[in-house]
């Protein structure tokens, strides 16, 4: 009997574990002097032939979704990806985010494009698993669509995470 109630036990402390580190949110202070709040990017869709990482980037008033996708045009081409993104999500219904800054990060070694999450889409995101994505990327090819394979629920706990810190 005493064995069953420690096995219960590490299985609660494990499972609080999980749950606490799903919101290990980061930091950073942008030239500008604006702290933003993120997660480490989760891998999305991979193949041996493209890969896509997703995050949440916040200031605390808006939410961005920053794609990560490889690969990535030149800066060059890169900067000129200005289309928005659209998003299916579970509930079956089709979102439209609205391009926000196109960047090179870690000296040009990753290309991050943010897409402002509307307001009124937020407790959306925050509810239904994302489940495609359509990015416009210039310079490579005319739409890349993107069926989420792995993490499909990342977009979703990011969010909970922000918004359950905010009340």
């Amino acid at each position: 009997m005493r064995m069953i109630s420690y096995t219960v036990l590490i299985f609660f402390v494990l499972i609080s574990f999980k749950t606490t580190a799903q919101c290990d949110v980061k930091n950073k202070v942008l030239a500008d002097g604006t702290m933003m709040y993120y997660f480490e990017p989760a891998v999305f869709y991979t193949t041996n032939s493209k890969s896509l990482k997703i995050n949440i980037v916040t200031d605390k008033e808006h939410y961005f979704i920053a794609l990560q996708p490889t690969p990535f045009p030149s800066k060059k081409e890169g900067k000129k990806i200005k289309d928005d993104l659209i998003m299916h999500l579970a509930d079956n219904k089709i979102y439209k985010l609205a391009h926000y800054d196109t960047q090179y990060i870690h000296n040009d070694s990753i290309m991050q494009v943010l897409y402002l999450i509307d307001k009124n889409d937020v407790n959306s995101f925050s509810q239904f698993d994302a489940v495609t994505a359509e990015i416009n990327m210039q310079g490579t090819e005319f739409i890349r669509s993107y069926n989420f394979k792995l993490h499909k629920d990342a977009i979703r706990e990011q969010l909970e995470c922000f918004l359950k810190k905010e009340d």
